[in-house]
Formats: structure tokens, C-alpha cells, sequence
């Protein structure tokens, strides 16, 4: 077993023969045989030298050199052998520190190329996992693609099937329109339904037959409409509605036209004292002016013109904007009944009336245009909804107007009136005075 020593370190490493043969063996180069033959061949010429100076030194000096000589011979061999020993050292040394340098360099290569495998190793790992990742992505977000997908065809199957039924029932119900009201007295169609709909939930009001002809000036028969509805509140009329129907059957020669009924249902509005006058008509089918919702007739006070599927509309309509006033009515009875000078009061109230017809001829207009979306395709229902939203809008402005019209406002340049409200508001305080508070 043979050991080497670090000439720096100190540190001893015992390796066996083969290895130590190995690393010898790996240490000789040509260079290093070459520089041991140089020194060798170096100290042979030395010693050369020095014999020849010798015996020269010999000859010259004879005997007396003799000792001398023998002395410094035996002093330089002795110096030749430090000097090969030292060279044997350095050469040992040398050697040693040569298959640390190799051994320390090897490892160290070693460990530089686990270094760089593990590094691979682990880019390696990472890409798998990254590719595995974007795969489990790729199809999570395909599913959930096709689940969007999905739910946008479905949805867009839902809505397109009911408006495809919405559609279908408008298209139905103009096509039955004619059909089941031709087969039916539209007057009783009319009475029917107000019965059905309307009577349960405005128990008090009336709807009933116009049976009494009325003659006016130069007439040699009176006339009358066919319905007139009326409804109190506090005893106080605030709306009244003279209703006509008209029907003909598509088989008739002479085809009538709705203006021809206008200026006897304005007559018999103001004979019977209606405040509005409907007509609620079969005629003019192919007209689409009458086809699509309430019409205002123009130059006709407070007229409309309607189609039996209106009919309730149109009541419901004027009777909640007329309830609007029922206040201001009130107060206009109270003055009346105590006989007070109220022309500033109905003018006011006349304002408000010409204000609110002009917002239903409006939204009227309006409900026109959106009807008329839905004959021609299905898109059209989103200008139905704008329509009826720039209507109900004007319905707001005609309400807001009516909230906004204050008694104080209607009585604001009548004397006579405002005397008469603060006279009532006295009363009553002295009244509430004299009862003194309730008791609980």
C-alpha cells in the first residue's frame, strides 16, 4: 500500500499499488522524462567536469593538493548527493501534487456533469409539467367552450322559440280577430268582456246600453250611441266614455270607412255629456293605421279609434289618468255647488285636459309604431319595447303633470275662489278646536 502526501496540505492518501502504478504512469509524460534525462545527463556532465577539473587540479598540484582534493571530492560528492536527493524530492513532490491537481480536476469535472444532468433532469421535469398543464388546460377550456356554446344555443333556442310563439300568437290572434268577431254581435263581444274584466274590479262603475235617442236642433230623429261607461267617486263623476261599434261582414258591397261615424259620435258624446268619445271598429281592415294600437282622431275632441283587442286598454288608460283630476273635480263641485265665479279654475283644468290628450295622441303614435314591428319580422319586437317605453314615458310626463297641478295653482288669480278655500280651512281648524284632541 503506498501513500501520498499533499505537499500543501499535509493530508496523507493511501492508495494501493495498481492505483499508485496508474497514477504514475498518467504523470510520466514524454516532458517529464525528458527533464529527468536533461538533469541526469546534466549531473553526469558535472560530474564529468568536475573529474577532469580534479585530476587536472591533481596533476597541477601534485601531492600537495592531494588532501585537499580528496576533501573537496568527497564535499562536492557529498553536495551532488543533497542535490540529487533534493531532485528526487522535488520530483516525488511533484509527482504527488500532479495526481492531486488530475484527481481534484476529475472530480470536480465530475461534478460539474452531474451538475449539469440534474439541471437537465429538472428543466426537463419542469417541461413536462408545464406541457401536461397547458394540456389540462386546453381541454378544461374546450369543455368549457362547448358547455358556453351550449348554453348560448340553448338560450338562443328558448328565445327564439317564444318569440317564435309571441309571433305566432299575434299573427293568430289578427287572423282569429275577424274571424270570431264576424261570428259574434261585436256589441256583445264588447259587453262580454267588459263583464268579465273590468266589472270585478271596478264594481261601482257602470257600462251599460245607450237607449235614449236625443233630437238636437233641425233633427227629425235623434240619435244615440251604443255603450256609455261611467264611473264615481266620492260622488263625484270623474270619467264618462260614449262608446259606438261598428262591424260589417268582408262580404259587404259597400264597404264603410270609420271617418263616416265621426261626427255622429262626437254628437252623441256631447248630447249624453261624455267627456270622451271611443269607436271601437272592424272597419278598415287592411288599413294599418287602425291596425296598431289606440288612434286619436284629429280634429275630433278627445275621439279615439280602437280595435275590440283595445277595448279594455283603452278604459284602463282613461280611467287612471282621469282619476289624475278627480281632485281637481272635486274642488270644481264644491265651487259650483256654492255657486263661486270658478272661469280661472276650469281653465286651468281645461289646460290640463288639452296637455294629457296631447300625451295620449302621442303615445298613442308611438304604440302605432310598435305594433306595426310585428307583422314584419321578429326583430322588430325590440322597436315594440323602445315604442312602448317612449310612451310610457309621455304617460309619466301626462301623470307628472297632473300631480304637479296644485289647487293652489288652479285658484292662484280667482279671489272668489281662494276666499272660499281659506274660508273652508278656517272652519275646519275652528272646528278641530272646538272638538279638542281625540281621545285614545
Amino acid at each position: 500500500m503506498k501513500e501520498i502526501k499533499c505537499p500543501n496540505c499535509g493530508t496523507v492518501i493511501p492508495v494501493d499499488d495498481a492505483d499508485f502504478a496508474a497514477i504514475l504512469n498518467q504523470v510520466r509524460t514524454e516532458e517529464f522524462d525528458a527533464e529527468v534525462n536533461r538533469r541526469i545527463e546534466e549531473a553526469k556532465r558535472l560530474l564529468k567536469a568536475e573529474e577532469a577539473k580534479k585530476q587536472a587540479l591533481e596533476a597541477a598540484e601534485a601531492a600537495k593538493e592531494a588532501a585537499k582534493l580528496d576533501a573537496r571530492h568527497k564535499e562536492d560528492l557529498s553536495k551532488k548527493d543533497l542535490e540529487i536527493e533534493k531532485l528526487r524530492q522535488q520530483i516525488a513532490g511533484w509527482e504527488q501534487g500532479k495526481t492531486l491537481e488530475l484527481e481534484a480536476a476529475r472530480l470536480k469535472a465530475e461534478q460539474k456533469a452531474a451538475d449539469a444532468l440534474n439541471q437537465k433532469e429538472a428543466e426537463l421535469r419542469k417541461k413536462e409539467e408545464e406541457i401536461s398543464r397547458l394540456i389540462t388546460d386546453a381541454a378544461n377550456e374546450r369543455k368549457n367552450a362547448a358547455e358556453r356554446v351550449q348554453a348560448i344555443l340553448d338560450t338562443h333556442k328558448v328565445e327564439k322559440e317564444s318569440l317564435e310563439k309571441e309571433v305566432e300568437l299575434y299573427k293568430n290572434f289578427k287572423a282569429k280577430r275577424s274571424v270570431k268577431l264576424l261570428g259574434e254581435d261585436l256589441e256583445q263581444h264588447c259587453y262580454t268582456l267588459y263583464n268579465q274584466t273590468l266589472l270585478p274590479v271596478m264594481p261601482n262603475a257602470t257600462f251599460s246600453k245607450d237607449n235614449v235617442a236625443v233630437k238636437e236642433g233641425d233633427e227629425t230623429k235623434g240619435s244615440k250611441g251604443d255603450f256609455i261607461f261611467r264611473d264615481k267617486e266620492d260622488g263625484i263623476e270623474y270619467i264618462s266614455i260614449m262608446f259606438d261599434m261598428k262591424n260589417e261582414s268582408d262580404a259587404a258591397v259597400n264597404k264603410k270607412k270609420n271617418a263616416d261615424f265621426f261626427d255622429k259620435l262626437d254628437k252623441d258624446r256631447k248630447k249624453k255629456e261624455c267627456e270622451f268619445a271611443v269607436l271601437v271598429s272592424m272597419l278598415e281592415m287592411d288599413n294599418d293605421l287602425y291596425n296598431n294600437g289606440i288612434v286619436s282622431v284629429p280634429g275630433y275632441e278627445k275621439m279615439y279609434v280602437v280595435r275590440p283587442d283595445n277595448f279594455i286598454p283603452i278604459i284602463t288608460l282613461l280611467v287612471q289618468t282621469s282619476k289624475k283630476a278627480l281632485e281637481y273635480k272635486k274642488a270644481l263641485a264644491i265651487a259650483k255647488q256654492q255657486d263661486m265665479d270658478v272661469t280661472n279654475f276650469e281653465d286651468s283644468l281645461q289646460k290640463f285636459r288639452d296637455s294629457f290628450k296631447k300625451s295620449v295622441q302621442y303615445a298613442g303614435d308611438r304604440f302605432k309604431e310598435a305594433i306595426d314591428g310585428i307583422d314584419n319580422t321578429i326583430k322588430s319586437l325590440e322597436a315594440i319595447k323602445k315604442s312602448l317605453q317612449v310612451s310610457e314615458g309621455h304617460l309619466i310626463t301626462a301623470n307628472n303633470k297632473v300631480d304637479a297641478l296644485k289647487i293652489r295653482q288652479l285658484i292662484k288669480n280667482n279671489p272668489t275662489m281662494t276666499a272660499a278655500f281659506e274660508e273652508a280651512r278656517a272652519q275646519k281648524a275652528q272646528q278641530e278646536l272646538e272638538e279638542g284632541p281625540d281621545e285614545q
